[in-house]
């Protein structure tokens, strides 16, 4: 038996079963990936009733240029599922869809959250720890550590994320006869809580929203802009020849890149200090840093937004140029790894299906979804659109008025695919509220139709 912390400290009893081994070739359907998508697609399809083989490679002999465990649902950048905020926010109704829908991942998500004010931020390893635990103890799941090469003949959901090996990659190129898109995706530093200057630093969530959620560092003008052009002169790592004409995503975007934007914009993004009180002065700092808790034990904080691909050792040195980081020791330093995706809007059907090849489905980043809890939605989706398929019914789409009805849209069809770019969960996204409203009411319309919606949808 294990046990399991639910947010307030409850402790609740998680008996792991026996788990039996279903034969080879036997299984219902099989999900090639075990990110967060693939482990969400299993979980769903797992409890319809139906035998999932999981094939995950790390853990069988190889492993990807940003992963560094073998767990499952593994988070290799932010450990930040945004707002959780269901009235207001776009990715908080999102939440809010798939717990009704019985989401693996926000149920571990909840298991295992941190404070972070009114975001969902998780401890990394328990959460992995717990959705890999989880799926292990299911009776109608089998994870099988190998790469897979080639698409199977059965059914099948391809979840394989931004980081497809390149011998499946050539497999979908050849099913799909069009050519993969690609963009950068850059990863956050981590350090260690007792290596910050609590003396400089000081506990605040931006507006009080959160209480003490976040370490803030405080930048003077003269500190502020010596460290936005040392972001501009810092060494930076070097593309490889297929790599330069790689756009970046810019919901990602490495911090150098915003600085050489102009030396004002990160005072308007990431390091912007409003809604912050420096307690040395009452006021708000010209620009500040904040850090993210990163475990459930608070030793490990993230630099939140500062996603970068200066070489390591730039990092130390600038990063220890923040007030308060003087002595920063970093966990993980920042890093940049290659991510790809399909022309999803132009191969792929309504209920995520490969056109030239039904019996295929594809699940998260890789159908050009940007964000973990995005993957893990289209995971939902194709592992409930796979099992009513093999169930012999019919699954109508969710509405477009809900967050997971727009979303899917977005990616089957209502982009248009020579310009289809990885995008978050967003209210754009939505069918427009009619006549004339108030524009600090219509986050609020948007949210309450799309419960209505949803739970016609479901049939409540």
């Amino acid at each position: 038996m294990d046990a399991a912390i639910r947010p307030g400290g409850q402790v609740r009893a998680l008996t792991l079963p026996p788990r039996p081994v279903i034969p080879c070739g036997m299984h219902d359907i099989h999900i090639i990936g075990g990110g967060l998508a693939g482990s969400e697609a299993a979980w769903q399809l797992a409890e319809a009733g139906f035998t999932v083989k999981l094939s995950e490679m790390r853990g069988g002999g190889d492993t990807t240029p940003a992963h560094h465990t073998d767990g499952l649902a593994e988070l290799v950048c932010s450990n930040s599922f945004r707002s959780d905020d269901a009235d207001n926010n776009a990715v908080g109704l999102l939440h809010a869809e798939m717990r009704a829908l019985g989401s693996l991942i926000l149920d571990e998500g909840d298991r295992h959250r941190v404070p972070a004010g009114s975001a969902l931020a998780v401890d990394r390893d328990g959460f992995s720890a717990g959705v890999t635990a989880r799926l292990s103890a299911h009776p109608n799941v089998t994870i099988v550590r190998e790469r897979v090469d080639a698409l199977p003949e059965g059914p099948t959901i391809v979840a394989t994320g931004p980081l497809t090996g390149p011998g499946l990659a050539a497999s979908i190129g050849a099913a799909t006869g069009s050519d993969a898109l690609a963009f950068f995706d850059a990863i956050a530093p981590i350090v260690h809580v007792d290596s910050i200057d609590m003396g400089v630093a000081w506990r605040q969530a931006r507006w009080g929203k959160g209480g003490d959620d976040y370490i803030n560092c405080a930048l003077d003008k003269d500190q502020y802009h010596a460290f936005v052009q040392g972001l501009v002169d810092g060494e930076k790592t070097e593309f490889r020849d297929w790599e330069k004409d790689t756009p970046y995503f810019e919901g990602c975007m490495p911090i150098e890149v915003m600085a050489e934007r102009g030396p004002e914009t990160l005072r308007f993004g990431p390091m912007k200090g409003v809604g912050l009180d420096d307690p040395r002065t009452g006021r708000w700092p010209y620009a500040a840093v904040q850090l993210r808790q990163d475990n459930a034990s608070g030793t490990l904080w993230n630099i939140v937004g500062f996603q970068t691909k200066l070489k390591h050792a730039e990092q130390v040195r600038l990063f220890r140029t923040i007030p308060g980081l003087e002595n920063a020791e970093f966990a993980r330093l920042g890093g940049l790894h290659r991510n790809t995706f399909i022309r999803s809007p132009e191969l792929l059907d309504l209920t995520l299906r490969l056109k030239s090849r039904p019996n295929i489905r594809f699940a998260g980043q890789i159908t050009g979804c940007e964000g973990y809890v995005e993957s893990a939605a289209i995971g939902l989706l194709a592992g409930r659109f796979a099992a009513a398929e093999l169930r012999g019914d019919a699954m109508t789409p969710p509405p477009v008025e809900t967050a997971l009805g727009a979303l899917l849209h977005h990616i089957t069809g209502a982009a248009a695919a020579d310009t289809y770019q990885p995008m978050n969960v967003n209210f754009g996204l939505m069918p427009p509220i009619p006549g004339r409203t108030k524009k600090a009411d219509r986050k609020k319309m948007y949210t309450d139709r799309a419960r209505v919606a949803l739970a016609g949808w479901l049939g409540k």
